[in-house]
């Protein structure tokens, strides 16, 4: 991570280390490109082609080791469906026992046009954020004694 970006995001350089592997050396490292970017840019370690209408596999050349008490966010860059790609599964939730040295972590990407998209080598296609976990016990309960709201977009409903 580019040591000057992260001094202006936080007021110091108070950042957390995370021990990550790259499969091809060649290809950067997972760095936030501006100083107010909230995740950082992964890049595909070859050059994939998805189908039209198939399910990809794009992996993003790092294997990582996320501390303990988060998750790593994998998710699309926000220019990514102007491609004719979304992620196929919304998201990615990589677990921090996801972390042996061949865990690579992959985007799964959905093609949603009538043509073939190629998804260059070292092209710029995921974004990451390690996000803070909370964990909860469950207390069943017969009643929650709360109002009912009605459903999906029920709160702009006469």
């Amino acid at each position: 991570m580019n040591d000057k970006m992260d001094e202006g995001m936080h007021g110091g350089t108070d950042r957390k280390e995370v021990r990550v592997k790259r499969f091809d050396k060649e290809i950067p490292m997972p760095m936030h490109q501006t100083e107010g970017a909230a995740a950082f840019d992964l890049s595909a370690r070859e050059e994939v082609v998805i189908g039209p209408g198939a399910i990809g596999y794009v992996p993003l050349n790092v294997a990582v080791e996320t501390p303990r008490g988060y998750f790593l966010l994998i998710a699309a860059r926000s220019g990514t469906h102007k491609r004719g790609l979304m992620m196929a599964n919304g998201i990615g939730v990589i677990d921090p026992d996801f972390s042996g040295d061949g865990d690579e972590i992959k985007g799964a990407y959905y093609n949603f046009t009538a043509s073939s998209v190629v998804v260059a080598k070292g092209e710029r296609i995921a974004q990451g954020m390690f996000i803070p976990v909370a964990r909860f016990g469950w207390k069943e309960e017969e009643m929650l004694g709360n109002k009912d709201r009605g459903g999906f977009g029920t709160t702009g409903a006469k």
